[in-house]
C-alpha cells in the first residue's frame, strides 16, 4: 500500500508529525513545524480539521464538561476546541508549503463538512480518531473518497473495529490501516498494550501501526518491531510555545531521536533471507573444516587421530567427517593440509 509516494513495504515505516493544537494559534508555529518535522526526517505532517462547533455544542451544562483525570478537566468541550482548532483559512497555506518542501500532508476530518473542505487539497490520506471511530456515517463518507483512511482504535470494541473495516469496503476502499492506540494523555506505559499490534493484523487482516501518547520513544521501537508500518506522534516545535497538547508531544530534538530510534530499528530488524552475501562468504573462511593433524602416509586410514574439524574453513565440511574417517588415502597428508 502507498501514502503518497511513499510504499510501506518498500519505503519502511511511515512516520507522521501530528501537529493538532500545537501551533497554539499560530500560523508562522504551524508554518515553521512543517519546515522542521520535514528537516528531521519526517514523512508527513498530519493537521486536524474541525471547529469547535463541528465537534460539539456551546453548552455548559455538566454532560460537556472535562472531568476524565485529563490535561484538561474543568474546561468544557467547547471552550476546549475553540482554543485548539487549526483555522480553516491556514489550509491553503499549510498544503502548499508542505508540498513546496516535498513532504506528506493531511488531516483528521471531525465531520463531513470538513471531507469536503480537505477534497480540495487532495490529501494524501484521511485520519479516523479514535472518538470518531463510532460515527459510521463519517467513516464511510471518508472512506468514500478513496484515499488510504488511518483508523485508531482507542476506545473501539472489537465488533465496532470490524464494522467500520466492512464500511470502508462496502464503498469499494481497502486501503485500510488500524493503527493501536491509548487514548489517555499521556498514555501510561503498561496501557500501551503494544501485543496488540500483530492481533489487530492477524484478526482484521489489515496494514497496522501505531498513534502513540506515550512519553519518551520507547514505545514506537517496539511498535515496529511488532509489525508496525505506521508511526504517528505529536510534534511540537517547541514546548516553550506551549499549548494544549504540548505536554505528551515530542519537541524537535527528542522527535528527531525518535526518528533515528525506529530507522535503527528496521535496519536491526532486516528481512528474511537465507543468501549469503559476499560478505558472509568471505565470513565463512573462519568456519571449521577439516584438516590433517597428524602426518598420514599414502594408503593409510584416516581417524580420529589424523583428522580435525578445526578453524579455517578452507577444507572439506565438517559434515564429511564421519564418512571420511576409515577411508584410504590416496596420497600422503602432511600435518596441516586441507581434507578437500
Amino acid at each position: 500500500m502507498k501514502i503518497g509516494k511513499h510504499d510501506l513495504e518498500k519505503d519502511g515505516t511511515y512516520i507522521i508529525a501530528e501537529l493538532s493544537a500545537n501551533h497554539n494559534g499560530s500560523l508562522q508555529n504551524a508554518l515553521d513545524a512543517i519546515k522542521a518535522a520535514r528537516d528531521i526526517g519526517a514523512n508527513a505532517i498530519k493537521l486536524q480539521t474541525y471547529t469547535a462547533d463541528t465537534m460539539t455544542l456551546d453548552s455548559k451544562k455538566n454532560d460537556f464538561l472535562i472531568t476524565q483525570g485529563t490535561l484538561w478537566d474543568g474546561k468544557y468541550l467547547y471552550e476546549l476546541y475553540k482554543e485548539a482548532y487549526t483555522p480553516w483559512k491556514w489550509h491553503e497555506e499549510l498544503f502548499s508549503y508542505a508540498r513546496s518542501l516535498d513532504i506528506d500532508i493531511f488531516s483528521t476530518p471531525f465531520d463531513k463538512s470538513a471531507v469536503d473542505f480537505l477534497e480540495q487539497f487532495n490529501p494524501s490520506a484521511y485520519k479516523i480518531a479514535s472518538f470518531e471511530i463510532t460515527d459510521y456515517e463519517l467513516v464511510r463518507y471518508t472512506a468514500s473518497k478513496q484515499k488510504p483512511i488511518i483508523i485508531s482504535t482507542g476506545i473501539a470494541k472489537i465488533d465496532e473495529i470490524l464494522d467500520v473495516i466492512n464500511i470502508c469496503k462496502s464503498v469499494g476502499n481497502e486501503n485500510i490501516i488500524l493503527l493501536k492506540c491509548t487514548s489517555s494523555y499521556p498514555s501510561p506505559l503498561d496501557e500501551a498494550n503494544l501485543i496488540m499490534i500483530p492481533n489487530l493484523k492477524e484478526t482484521f487482516g489489515v496494514e497496522v501501526g501505531f498513534s502513540d501518547h506515550t512519553l519518551g520513544n520507547t514505545a514506537p521501537i517496539i511498535a515496529v518491531t511488532l509489525g508496525a508500518k505506521v508511526i504517528e506522534k505529536h510534534f511540537i516545535l517547541d514546548k516553550k510555545i506551549g499549548g494544549p497538547d504540548s505536554e505528551f508531544s515530542l519537541d524537535k530534538k527528542e522527535f528527531k531521536q525518535m526518528i533515528t530510534s525506529v530507522r535503527d530499528t528496521e535496519k536491526l530488524l532486516g528481512k528474511t533471507d537465507y543468501i549469503l552475501t559476499n560478505k558472509k562468504i568471505k565470513s565463512r573462511e573462519h568456519s571449521r573444516s577439516l584438516y590433517i593433524c597428524k602426518d598420514i602416509e599414502k594408503g593409510e586410514l584416516f581417524s580420529e587421530e589424523n583428522i580435525k574439524s578445526v578453524r579455517p574453513g578452507y577444507g572439506k565440511h565438517p559434515k564429511y567427517k564421519n564418512d571420511i574417517i576409515g577411508t584410504k588415502a590416496s596420497k600422503k597428508y602432511f600435518f596441516g593440509d586441507r581434507v578437500i
